[in-house]
């Protein structure tokens, strides 16, 4: 039996179209380990402490980590719905559609970005911009849309690189599971439309900046998560199953949007098996989810980065910054996340912008491969190369032990603790776009 094929043996499954999910902890020794458990293709989830990975699987799977030379130990077992072929989305929600104690659906999501523009008309204008695989593909699915938020004035919100005012980007929910970053898209969208003129530094940047969001960067693969309803089904990639429609138990169908990108892509942390986890995808930007992305990045931003090579620098007077919002590393991430042995022309500026930013959360900072495991095809390493644009991936994670841990927690940590620890961050960050490669250490 294959490596790819013991990681997928098939595991433990319930009457009621249960299976049983279990994460381990795995021990490594050596920078190669995590390429190695990715290439038996292992799902190894976000999430990192000392030399220790995490890899998520089921009851069957130690035994295949063991024959690997790993010596796995299991940190936590649940019962998770199996992921259902797509289905028609739920629809006719309205802001208040919910799932799993308060997580907000897509309806929900995109009622809201109505809601706040129909409520704040001098503040706020929706966009659409492409449509997902199923909705591409005549199966349902949706459209993909974002919201432009700032205080209005002549020229703002258009599809114009040359925008006057400095553009911050957030996205989340590029993986469908990580459920608290879709939650803080929406907190961090309501606080800059209810505390203009009340709160003077949202009051400033409002005045200074355009902040752009895509709060559900993966339409139907969330859509597939909330079918679980209070037992969120673990979707992480698209609903494209041109590929492999038929998975077994410890697969999933779907490409990989953060490793579909055409920057390094078919790198280090992908897989080319269409069951994984990390599949890649059939071609570079395959995926209209990330076509239309890159599509909406390219009308906002100018491509100031004119080299083509790893170290060839965006110029130091470039505007503009972009988060990717992830989950549950508790880091903060800066290109190259391909290969942790390049470095970026503006490495300097952007490990400033991700150290600033790691302390206001408290979280590690550094090129993914240097504190998690390089990952080629992301969304950042794309705007980086492409645009020269500032860009960083935030992992939102539990670093102080309040039991908010996970892909799902309990969604009381959204307002206790995540949102209080990301506002800070998001604020600052937002600042920054006016003059992101201008951040030096001693700015901080």
């Amino acid at each position: 039996m294959s490596p790819s094929a013991l990681a997928r043996a098939p595991q433990k499954t319930h009457a009621s179209g249960e299976r049983t999910v279990v994460v381990y902890r795995v021990p490594t020794h050596d920078r190669r380990d995590a390429q190695k458990l990715i290439s038996a293709g292992y799902d190894l989830i976000e999430r990192r402490q000392g030399d220790d990975l995490f890899v998520m699987g089921g009851p069957s799977t130690a035994s295949g980590l063991r024959r690997l030379g790993f010596s796995p130990t299991a940190v936590e077992t649940m019962h998770k719905p199996l992921a259902h072929q797509p289905r028609a989305a739920r629809t006719g929600g309205g802001v208040d559609d919910t799932y799993d104690g308060g997580y907000h659906t897509v309806d929900a999501h995109y009622a809201h970005l109505d809601q706040v523009a129909a409520q704040h008309p001098d503040m706020a204008k929706v966009v659409t911009y492409g449509k997902s695989w199923l909705k591409q593909n005549g199966r349902g699915g949706r459209d993909l849309k974002a919201i432009c938020i700032t205080k209005m004035k002549q020229g703002d919100c258009q599809l114009n690189p040359q925008a006057p005012k400095p553009r911050f980007f957030l996205m989340s929910q590029i993986h469908a599971r990580e459920l608290t970053t879709g939650e803080v898209s929406w907190r961090w969208i309501d606080t800059l439309t209810n505390d203009y003129g009340k709160d003077p530094d949202i009051t400033a940047l409002m005045d200074s900046t355009e902040m752009w969001v895509v709060p559900i960067t993966n339409p139907d693969g969330v859509d597939i998560v909330a079918q679980g309803g209070d037992n969120p089904i673990l979707q992480r990639k698209n609903a494209d199953d041109s590929k492999g429609g038929s998975c077994d138990v410890n697969g999933q169908v779907g490409v990989d949007l953060n490793r579909n990108a055409g920057t390094h892509w078919g790198g280090e942390g992908t897989s080319t098996e269409p069951c994984s986890e990390i599949y890649l995808g059939p071609a570079a930007d395959s995926e209209p989810e990330n076509t239309a992305l890159e599509g909406l990045f390219r009308q906002l931003y100018p491509a100031v980065r004119t080299g083509t090579g790893d170290s060839d620098p965006a110029p130091v007077t470039a505007k503009g910054l972009m988060i990717s919002l992830h989950s549950d590393a508790s880091m903060v991430l800066l290109p190259w996340e391909a290969d942790h042995t390049i470095h970026t022309g503006n490495d300097a500026a952007l490990r400033a912008l991700a150290g600033r930013l790691g302390s206001l959360t408290g979280y590690q900072s550094g090129q993914a491969g240097e504190i998690l495991y390089d990952a080629s095809g992301g969304t950042d390493d794309w705007t980086y190369d492409k645009l020269g644009l500032a860009s960083l991936t935030i992992e939102i994670g539990d670093s102080d032990g309040r039991n908010c841990s996970g892909f799902t927690p309990a969604f009381s940590c959204q307002d206790s603790y995540f949102w209080p620890k990301m506002k800070p961050a998001l604020l600052y960050a937002a600042k920054q776009a006016a003059a992101p490669y201008r951040t030096t250490a001693k700015n901080h």
